[in-house]
C-alpha cells in the first residue's frame, strides 16, 4: 500500500514512525513551507518536513494546495491512501486523489471540537474526557464518516502539553488498526451527529489573555489549557507575565487579580477563590517557579493583576 503523510507539526511523528516500520510504501511526504523566524529570520523547517529528511523520503512543500504542478505530482505518485495529521484543510481535487480516499487523524472525540485547537479548548472547558478519531475527509472541516475513536482522560490539573503528548503517543496505534481495517476492506463507518458538534477554533494572542473576574476553575482551566503554549497571560504596570501552572485553593479570594504571598504560596484573586499559582514567566525572563519569584518580589508592592 502507497501512502503519503501530510502534516506539519511534532504531533503526527509518533504515528508516521508507526507507518514506516510497519513497512507500507511512503514515497512523498507533504509539509508547510519553511518559514524564517526569530530575530536573526532563520530559516525553520516543520518537524515533518525534518522527520521525512531523516528517513529519506520525498518532500513536497507547496504555497498552494491548489497548485496545478503541485496537484499533478501527487498524483503521478499512484497513492493508496493520504494520511493526514495537523495539516491545512485540503480541497475535493487533492482528498479525492487516492485509490483508497484520504483519512485524517483528529484530537477530540469528533463530532466534538471541530476545528484548529481541540486539546486547547477541552481543557480550557473542563472536559474530564477527550480523546482521538480517525475519519474520512470529506468536503467540510472535520465531517466526515469515523472509522475508530479512543477516549483519554483528562485530569483535573492536567495541562495541553500533556495530554498533546499523550493523545500524540496514542495515536499511532489507533492509526495502524484504522489502515489495516481499509486494507482489509473492514471498515464499519460510523456517521457524524451534527446536532452534537462544537468548534475548536484556533487561538490567537489575544485571546490568551486571563480573566480575573471569573471564578476559580474557570480561570484554572484556561491556565492549563494554554500551557506551555501559546500560554495564557496577564498584565500588571504595562508588563506581561505568563502563567504557565496553577492549582485550585478553597481560601475566598479578597480582591480580584491581587497578588498574594502567604509563606512559600504565590495565590491570585478571582471572582469567588484565590488560584495558587505554581510556574510563570515575567515579560523578559525566563520561567520560574513560583518561589523564586517570590525571592525577587518587591514585598512592599501591591500587584494587582489586570492593571
Amino acid at each position: 500500500m502507497r501512502i503519503v503523510l501530510m502534516g506539519s507539526p511534532d504531533f503526527g511523528i509518533p504515528s508516521f514512525k508507526a507507518i514506516l516500520e510497519s513497512g507500507y510504501d511512503v514515497p512523498a511526504v507533504v509539509t508547510v513551507p519553511d518559514k524564517q523566524k526569530g530575530r536573526g529570520l532563520k530559516v525553520q523547517q516543520s518537524d515533518v518536513k525534518k522527520f521525512a529528511l531523516e528517513n529519506k523520503i520525498e518532500v513536497l512543500q507547496p504555497e498552494s494546495l491548489k497548485e496545478t504542478s503541485f496537484i499533478e505530482s501527487l498524483k503521478s505518485l499512484n497513492p493508496d491512501l493520504f494520511i493526514i495529521i495537523a495539516f491545512r484543510i485540503l480541497p475535493p481535487e487533492i482528498f479525492k486523489i487516492p485509490r483508497l480516499g484520504s483519512i485524517n487523524l483528529h484530537a477530540s472525540l469528533l463530532p466534538k471540537y471541530r476545528g484548529a485547537a481541540p486539546i486547547n479548548w477541552a481543557i480550557i472547558n473542563g472536559e474530564r474526557v477527550s480523546g482521538i478519531t480517525t475519519f474520512f475527509l470529506d468536503d467540510k472541516v472535520d465531517t466526515g464518516n469515523i472509522i475508530l475513536q479512543k477516549v483519554i482522560p483528562i485530569d483535573l490539573n492536567n495541562t495541553f502539553g500533556e495530554v498533546y503528548y499523550r493523545m500524540s503517543e496514542a495515536g499511532s496505534p489507533l492509526l495502524i488498526e484504522t489502515i489495516e481495517k481499509i486494507k482489509e476492506g473492514n471498515v464499519n463507518l460510523l456517521n457524524q451527529d451534527n446536532s452534537q458538534a462544537t468548534k475548536a477554533p484556533k487561538i490567537f494572542r489575544k485571546d490568551c489573555l486571563i480573566n480575573w473576574n471569573d471564578n476559580a476553575v474557570n480561570v484554572h482551566n484556561f491556565i492549563r489549557g494554554l500551557s506551555p503554549v501559546p500560554a495564557a497571560y496577564t498584565t500588571h504596570s504595562g508588563k506581561m507575565y505568563k502563567i504557565l501552572k496553577s492549582v485550585l485553593t478553597e481560601q475566598i479570594s479578597s480582591e480580584t487579580g491581587k497578588l498574594l504571598v502567604e509563606g512559600k504560596k504565590l495565590l491570585v484573586g478571582t471572582s469567588d477563590f484565590d488560584v495558587e499559582i505554581l510556574h510563570l514567566q515575567p515579560e523578559g525572563k525566563k520561567p520560574m517557579q513560583a518561589s523564586d519569584f517570590i525571592n525577587g518580589m518587591n514585598k512592599s508592592e501591591t500587584i494587582i493583576f489586570g492593571t
